[in-house]
């Protein structure tokens, strides 16, 4: 009786993996690279990079995307409303999207911070405003620190970026980083189960503002339930916490001009934390503070982005002005509601550390 419980347990397991690697191909015939490859530091690196026009208004701009993301996430809000006037980078952080991981990358965001700035270098970009969005902005934090030549200003929107509460993440990402187990479950199970919540995440990511139309598939979002995409994810965000911990008391060293936009009623990180401290912590820093805003400035917000932007390129922008306009805007939005848990801080987490 037990070989014939694990026989089926074997065909079970078998069938998972197959439907995985079927739905994998799916994903990849129906979201195919859209830009150029390259080789940095053992990552085969996916970008799409728009040369800088003639007489170019802007310096040039690094787009870093958040997790579970890819470069099309903020290249297709932002670009239409900056091209003409920048040179413009956007790319796979390592081990999302089209890119690959590489031997380094599992190590921290200073590994990517570094990896974004050999790419710079392999362009010919010498330095350049860059724009992090949520993990990407933890991102964004290292290469301020690390790449001060090439920092000519940061843009942070709903960004990660300091130790929260008890360091928590969801349970799939600590499972999913274990050896072995870790293994076998993105294998068989990441696919369809995130197939199946995808929708329902996403609601609450934009909550209380409205999911753009056909987002999902038109961002590519789905290339993140691949199994390898999958496990990149999950090693960034079950690892945030701890290298935050080391990385936060350092933030005063940035001193690149900063710009830092976030909602109130984020349902992802806790703004009152993150968006707080790198005001806090970096001199200098403005803190544009959105009524009504979920996770997604990019999407929600992209004339607020561009004139930080702007602004922390050296333009006179009234950006707190932009910021009322964009509440009127949004003011009546209640997507989301009931189904989205707002996320708040108890106020004895709220002391600076």
């Amino acid at each position: 009786m037990n070989l014939i419980y694990a026989a089926l347990a074997f065909l079970i397991v078998l069938g998972l993996v197959g439907v995985t690697r079927v739905g994998s191909w799916l994903i990849e015939r129906r979201n195919p690279p859209i830009g150029e490859f390259a080789d940095i530091n053992g990552a085969r690196i996916h970008y799409v990079h728009v040369p800088a026009p003639a007489n170019a208004a802007l310096p040039p701009i690094v787009f870093i995307h958040g997790a579970s993301a890819n470069l099309r996430d903020q290249m297709l809000p932002l670009r239409p409303l900056l091209e003409g006037r920048a040179e413009m980078l956007f790319f796979d952080r390592p081990g999302f999207g089209w890119s690959g991981r590489g031997p380094g990358n599992n190590e921290s965001p200073s590994a990517q911070a570094s990896t974004i700035a050999a790419l710079m270098d392999r362009l010919g970009m010498k330095n350049a405003v860059v724009v992090g969005h949520s993990f990407g902005g933890v991102v964004t934090t290292a290469f301020g620190r690390e790449h001060p030549d090439k920092t000519l200003g940061l843009v942070f929107l709903a960004p990660a970026t300091h130790p929260w509460p008890g360091g928590a993440t969801s349970w799939y990402y600590d499972l999913t980083t274990i050896p072995v187990i870790g293994w076998l479950f993105s294998e068989t199970l990441t696919y369809s189960t995130g197939t199946l919540q995808m929708a329902d995440a996403t609601t609450c990511v934009f909550s209380p503002n409205k999911v753009p139309d056909n987002y999902l598939a038109t961002a590519s979002i789905p290339l993140v339930l691949r199994p390898p995409a999958f496990r990149a994810n999950a090693t960034d965000v079950a690892g945030l916490y701890r290298y935050a911990v080391g990385a936060a008391p350092h933030y005063a060293e940035i001193k690149a001009p900063t710009v830092v936009i976030s909602g109130d009623r984020d349902k992802v990180v806790y703004a009152e934390i993150h968006s707080v401290g790198l005001v806090r912590d970096i001199a200098g820093a403005e803190l544009v503070w959105v009524h009504n805003l979920g996770h997604k400035p990019d999407w929600i917000a992209p004339d607020l982005v561009v004139g930080a932007i702007e602004k922390v390129a050296g333009k006179d922008i009234d950006l707190q002005a932009l910021a009322k306009a964009v509440e009127a805007r949004i003011a009546g939005d209640a997507y989301g509601v009931g189904k989205c848990a707002d996320i708040k801080v108890p106020q004895a987490e709220l002391a600076p550390t």
